[in-house]
């Protein structure tokens, strides 16, 4: 591996535990910024849409290649990294500003709930390093190691979006 490669590899390791780190702290810590609104309360929303689009759009790429269509299948898998990003920026805000919202239903709608939430959240972080080492592969021309990788990446990133919905769905009633 070049000194090139070596670096990209290493950035991609940086953000990958950057990520975590980010959102763990702005869930623990004990003040919100404010950034002045009520606007930031369709975050959740806007996010369960992020999330609902990116099953769609994930499930294309998987259907363009398929099909072969190389070209239909990396805009499809550009999109949904680009959703990713967009979710993560609103995640941030969100999560910086307004106090985390509890689940207010009962067994055993709660135990799905949680366990839904927690393998989300735990396989978010494990995609995360996946899902940008298979775009760095893709985009430099590596297929056999991006279709070796992404034989585990896209079910994992599917259930990830998937279950974000499911989580969304279920917690939304509790909103305020």
């Amino acid at each position: 591996m070049d000194a090139k490669n070596n670096n990209l590899s290493r950035i991609i390791i940086i953000i990958s535990v950057l990520i975590p780190l980010l959102v763990a702290i702005l869930l623990f810590i004990p003040f919100k910024a404010d950034v002045g609104g009520e606007w930031v309360k369709f975050l959740p929303h806007f996010n369960g849409i992020i999330n609902s689009a990116t099953v769609c759009i994930l499930l294309l790429g998987l259907f363009f290649i398929k099909r072969k269509q190389i070209s239909n299948h990396r805009a499809s898998m550009t999109g949904a990294l680009i959703l990713g990003v967009l979710f993560l920026i609103s995640y941030v805000i969100y999560h910086a500003t307004v106090p985390s919202t509890s689940y207010g239903g009962e067994a055993p709608a709660k135990y799905f709930y949680y366990f839904f939430l927690l393998t989300h959240i735990l396989l978010s972080i494990v995609v995360v390093p996946f899902v940008l080492f298979a775009f760095y592969y893709a985009l430099t021309g590596n297929i056999p190691r991006h279709k070796k990788l992404v034989r585990y990446t896209f079910p994992i990133w599917l259930y990830v979006s998937l279950t974000g919905v499911i989580v969304y769905l279920m917690i939304s009633p509790y909103y305020q």
